[in-house]
């Protein structure tokens, strides 16, 4: 059976501002692999309860997945009871790691040596590494097995600079994602602020925005289709 790691955030806060998961990116793919008959495992860098940013769950932002996630006792169980990323093994029988947005990425993606080690150890075995929104901030800190940055050369995307500036986080985070991707050699591609856009590049998905979350379930499930 195909197995996926979906991989949420552990922080709280950022800089004191309360943040957490941004739910949508984590409800959409976890049904979309359920649909196609996929293992899932929820994970986090710290194991045990994810937190949510309250946001996520706010009118206009809490998706019809989202909703039908928080009534659903098993997705609710996986996600209070998340798998702490460093007791995974990523050197096999993972096929695909996904990694969820939110704010609190901003705190435990960006410089952290376990999910470094997760994403390197899967791009180096050519499985499947797939981000979305913020989950983009795990990838600067990643080279690729020639030790060049994982996304030098590659089609990518995340979180635009004009979206963080337009939801005035610019400067709460620890660099400006699109900004940062770019300065890795990355070719940044971008839709519209809150429009849906995903990049494909060999086994590399990432997804723009909370609006991509759905379409980068779909692309990975592509990619593992045709491998």
């Amino acid at each position: 059976m195909t197995k996926v790691v979906i991989v949420g955030t552990s922080a709280t806060e950022l800089k004191g501002h309360p943040t957490g998961l941004w739910i949508e990116e984590l409800a959409a793919p976890y049904y979309q692999f359920k649909k196609a008959g996929y293992e899932v495992v929820v994970a986090s860098p710290a194991g045990g309860a994810i937190p949510i940013d309250a946001g996520s769950m706010a009118e206009g932002f809490f998706t019809e997945d989202a909703k039908k996630f928080m009534h659903d006792a098993e997705a609710v169980g996986q996600l209070s009871h998340s798998v702490k990323l460093d007791s995974i093994d990523f050197s096999t029988g993972v096929d695909a790691i996904f990694l969820c947005g939110g704010h609190g990425t901003c705190i435990d993606f960006h410089d952290n040596a376990i999910v470094k080690g997760a994403i390197e150890t899967l791009y180096a075995a050519d499985k499947v590494v797939s981000a979305v929104c913020h989950g983009p901030m795990a990838l600067p800190q990643c080279n690729k097995p020639d030790g060049t940055p994982l996304v030098k050369d590659k089609v990518v995307t995340g979180f635009s600079d004009s979206e963080e500036i337009a939801v005035t986080m610019q400067a709460m985070v620890p660099f400006l994602l699109e900004s940062k991707l770019k300065e890795k050699g990355g070719k940044y591609e971008s839709a519209d602020d809150w429009n849906s856009k995903v990049c494909v590049d060999g086994k590399l998905v990432t997804g723009q925005n909370p609006q991509s979350s759905e379409a980068c379930a779909a692309a990975v499930i592509s990619v593992i289709s045709s491998a």
